[in-house]
């Protein structure tokens, strides 16, 4: 039973929950991310190369002469799959970037939030009896001191 009570402590306790969170979301947003690689970025690159679709660039392994890597793959072929890894890199930049950027934001707001604490904070201590009290009170409701 005591290890049944630990595990339901573990499973609720929020930084699990966070995490759950965090992977969906994450999952979400990958398929955002291979979309827009797939969708939109690529397309104007292999327009620019003549009109290569990355997807499809592979290298031969085998003796076989196959018109297409989908046909190489469906014959067994050993290849090497470089288009599909360049797809794959452009996914992890543009994903890696986004990342960066959203911490980047929530480090700006934290300094913001300690470098002017008053302006988040609710409460604060009483100088006198050091009771928390109400930002906004102009009496401490403890020890009576006026503040």
């Amino acid at each position: 039973m005591k290890i049944l009570g630990e595990f339901k402590e573990f499973a609720i306790k929020g930084s699990v929950v966070d995490l759950a969170v965090g992977v969906v979301v994450g999952a979400a947003f990958n398929q955002i991310v291979n979309s827009f690689v797939k969708d939109i970025v690529t397309p104007p690159i292999g327009a620019l190369l003549n009109g290569i679709d990355f997807s499809t660039l592979y290298i031969n392994l085998s003796r076989g002469d196959y018109g297409s890597l989908k046909a190489a793959q469906e014959a067994g072929a050993a290849t090497l799959n470089y288009g599909l890894f360049l797809n794959a890199l452009i996914s992890f930049l543009i994903t890696a970037w986004a990342i960066f950027l959203v911490v980047k934001l929530i480090n700006k707001v934290r300094r913001k939030e300690q470098e002017n604490p008053e302006k988040t904070a609710t409460e604060r201590a009483c100088p006198y009896c050091f009771t928390k009290i109400s930002i906004k009170a102009t009496r401490c409701p403890q020890c009576t001191s006026q503040l």
